[in-house]
């Protein structure tokens, strides 16, 4: 009876808890007044208050969630922020609601089963992990919605906290376990944990690949490595597409074929990972293509050449800057032009790199700004290569590919007005100097 006094002077409304004792109490003295053995009627008190805490917990479940949570909801939609319509909508409040029940009879069990000591601790654990499985739920509940309030700020782009936010719940959900572990084998917290060392140790080795991703899915949100909108690659696993997902241990990436991949998170750690998100916020997008010539076909430019070459628009001011020079170098060195081998003279894959040049300067969709290089490469068995580098002015890939076919449709039609010839390997319709054989070729 001390316990109960004690719950009577502690808990609000302890006149309304004595009442209700007294009233049990009252009960009992009538059973045994219809002859009823005092044990029985002992136990009819007991199913009477049984029915009667349902009965109390229902009730309070009811004023919870038809009182109190209507108001809440009513408040929210009056406040100028929207963060509480947020929660509300994750059912934050509604999961915290279903603690009152539990409370309720926490409290009421030792007044209603008064002297049978068992059946209170029953019913009090019973309660004490009903609410911690209650806030379980409701943590998750809130994170969720912690979540969908972040993923409405632009740094949710940056820096994404869906991992985190996972690593946090599994933490709480493990710290819940060993609190429920406890309240049934009747354990301090703290006994318990010394003793699940060794246990812990075996669950650490068992699941060692999880908690790999779990560490691997910390680094990915720490280090920004991936975030959700991100094109990445990795040929080996079949992904080239665009992240969806970014998990706590996994990466969901959906293809361009529109199929999905879902990889380990700390695949991406230990592999190579091409992430594409630096040229996307560059705002353009690389080209890096050779065009092969024909060794065959490069010559100095005579005058035949040299007569074409400056009816070109786009080369007229580089020819005459260069003819100038050139013919400055030959008249102060008293150069002999009767041999081509004398003096400084114009090639024509020179001045076919001068047009290109000048005609990527003049394109309106290549950056300027950007690394820009027309070079040639070693030459070898499959021609001189010409490498074309620049940049386009937009990353949308149909785009990008458009302008690059555009480029390269033309560079590849003006080769032969420059004299030269494109390189490929032989198919027996060409002709010693490189040309096509118009005559071996089947109408």
């Amino acid at each position: 009876m001390n316990e109960t006094n004690t719950v009577k002077q502690a808990a609000p409304g302890g006149e309304t808890i004595e009442n209700l004792r007294s009233l049990l109490d009252g009960l009992k003295g009538q059973f045994e007044g219809y002859g009823i053995d005092a044990g029985w009627a002992g136990l009819l008190v007991n199913v009477v208050g049984a029915v009667l805490l349902v009965f109390l917990s229902w009730l309070a479940y009811l004023l919870a969630k038809r009182v109190v949570l209507r108001a809440i909801r009513f408040l929210a939609t009056k406040t100028s922020f929207d963060w509480d319509e947020v929660l509300v909508e994750h059912k934050v409040f509604a999961r915290l609601s279903n603690v009152v029940p539990a409370l309720v009879a926490h409290v009421l069990a030792p007044v209603v089963f008064a002297g049978v000591e068992s059946l209170v601790g029953f019913v009090q654990g019973l309660a004490k992990v009903y609410l911690v499985v209650l806030l379980l739920f409701t943590l998750q509940a809130l994170l969720n919605g912690l979540l969908s309030i972040y993923q409405r700020y632009d740094i949710a782009k940056r820096i994404p906290i869906k991992g985190l936010l996972q690593a946090a719940m599994l933490v709480a959900c493990f710290v819940g376990g060993v609190f429920i572990i406890s309240i049934v084998m009747g354990r301090e917290v703290g006994t318990l944990m010394a003793g699940l060392g060794a246990m812990v140790m075996g669950f650490l080795f068992v699941f060692k690949d999880a908690i790999m991703g779990l560490v691997a899915g910390i680094q990915l949100a720490t280090n920004d490595t991936v975030r959700k909108g991100d094109w990445i690659e990795m040929k080996a696993h079949g992904i080239d597409g665009d992240v969806i997902d970014v998990s706590l241990t996994t990466v969901k990436v959906q293809n361009f074929d529109k199929t999905v991949v879902s990889i380990p998170a700390s695949k991406l750690i230990t592999e190579s990972c091409r992430n594409w998100r630096g040229m996307k916020d560059s705002g353009g997008r690389r080209i890096k293509r050779p065009i092969r010539i024909d060794m065959r076909s490069i010559r100095f430019a005579d005058e035949g050449l040299l007569a074409k070459f400056q009816r070109f628009d786009l080369l007229k001011g580089y020819l005459q800057s260069r003819l100038d020079e050139v013919n400055a170098y030959n008249q102060t060195a008293n150069t002999d032009l009767s041999e081509l081998v004398n003096g400084r003279r114009l090639t024509n894959i020179g001045t076919f790199r001068a047009y290109i040049m000048a005609y990527l300067k003049n394109h309106p969709q290549i950056r300027q700004d950007r690394t820009f290089l027309i070079r040639q490469l070693e030459p070898g068995d499959n021609g001189l290569p010409i490498e074309i580098y620049i940049f386009t002015d937009t990353t949308v890939w149909a785009d990008y590919e458009a302008i690059q076919a555009d480029i390269f449709d033309h560079l590849l039609a003006v080769i032969p007005e420059f004299g030269l010839a494109p390189f490929q390997n032989s198919t027996g319709n060409e002709s010693i100097s490189g040309t096509l054989d118009v005559s071996m070729v089947t109408p």
